[in-house]
């Protein structure tokens, strides 16, 4: 019996001690105050200093936040919770990535994004364009698809109506009676294209870091809300605290006047109108 006795004792304590282990290992998200926050360098980075950090921070948080120069570390460093939570991509963009790399991400909010833009360094309007125009346009098939919904809202072009929009590509245009000549780039290369093509459809974040102003584009994009920019967190976390937290800064009254004071030309969400 004594034996018996041991041996349990020894179990208990040896449960006792893998409990311990297991709190120290898997801390209590409630609890948590201090949070990295991912950003593409440039506004949207801005937007979680100007815009986010100080909420949170009245929130008694402490905010670290991790610039990014890429699409693709944004979306790892919080698969492997390097950081809390990031801010620069929309959600289709963040459903297809986590679907290629096996990531459970979430959208938390949608925030105010800056919209594609066609800006022109030959022509003061669209009505100006002439037969044969040449327009550089994203090379990635969701940013294309926006491009060329600008196009058809601007009744340049028509495109089959049996398409789905967000995958819709050249051979998809089905009227084109200004023959425009699309010119498809990497997205970083689209400011700059402005000197060689007659037209060139640049995406917010890349005209900003050019230093463009949103408002010297011919047409911004009539921008649905799948193409605005989320904060994305894992989805393991969305119930957690500092996420209810985030998404309720980001609601403030306070955020929206920071968007309106610094952040002129993003096009707002539909919850903000």
């Amino acid at each position: 019996m004594k034996k018996i006795a041991s041996l349990l004792s020894v179990c208990a304590l040896a449960l006792g001690l893998a409990a311990c282990g297991s709190d120290d290992a898997s801390p209590n998200t409630e609890d948590k105050k201090e949070l990295k926050i991912g950003a593409t360098t440039g506004p949207y980075a801005d937007m979680v200093k100007e815009a986010i950090k100080p909420g949170l921070e009245d929130l008694g948080y402490k905010i670290e936040i991790v610039e990014f120069t890429d699409y693709i570390q944004p979306n790892k460093s919080l698969g492997n919770n390097s950081i809390d939570a990031n801010l620069f991509q929309h959600k289709v963009y963040m459903d297809n990535f986590a679907k290629e790399n096996d990531l459970k991400l979430s959208d938390l909010i949608i925030v105010p994004t800056a919209p594609m833009g066609i800006y022109s360094n030959k022509y003061n309007s669209l009505k100006e364009v002439k037969d044969g125009t040449s327009l550089a346009v994203p090379n990635d098939p969701v940013n294309l698809a926006r491009a060329l919904k600008v196009l058809v809202d601007e009744g340049l072009i028509e495109v089959d109506p049996n398409v789905d929009p967000l995958k819709v590509s050249e051979k998809d245009v089905t009227k084109n009676p200004k023959n425009i000549q699309l010119k498809p780039l990497e997205s970083a290369q689209l400011p700059r294209a402005t000197d060689s093509v007659d037209l060139s459809a640049v995406p917010g974040n890349f005209a900003l870091a050019a230093k463009m102003d949103l408002k010297d584009a011919l047409v911004l994009e009539s921008m649905p809300d799948m193409y605005r920019n989320v904060v994305a967190v894992n989805t393991k976390d969305v119930d957690a605290q500092f996420a209810k937290d985030i998404k309720s800064v980001v609601e403030s009254d306070q955020f929206e006047k920071v968007i309106d004071d610094k952040f002129a030309g993003f096009g707002k969400p539909d919850w903000m109108n």
